[in-house]
């Protein structure tokens, strides 16, 4: 029969497994990476921040409108118009 064990695996710290052998332009790589990640969150972030401001503007001006309207409505049926 064949040999069931695992093989053996070196858990002893080494420069290979320490984390000093990592190369500083792999982190460069890394670095550069997430801040370009972060800024196209920051810039989605922002363009959805200004189109929600400025749906909530549109809305205000709709509100406007309306309220306009309905009180040419009530001027028109012969109704007073409540005072702001």
């Amino acid at each position: 029969m064949g040999d069931n064990n695992p093989p053996e695996v070196n858990t002893e710290p080494t420069e290979e497994n320490t984390g000093e052998n990592i190369d500083k332009k792999s982190l460069d790589e890394m670095n550069e990476h997430i801040q370009v990640v972060l800024q196209q969150m920051k810039d989605k972030f922002q363009s959805m921040s200004d189109q929600i401001l400025s749906k909530i503007d549109d809305m205000g001006s709709r509100i406007e409108d309306l309220e306009k309207n309905i009180s040419d409505l009530m001027n028109n049926a012969g109704l007073e118009t409540p005072d702001k």
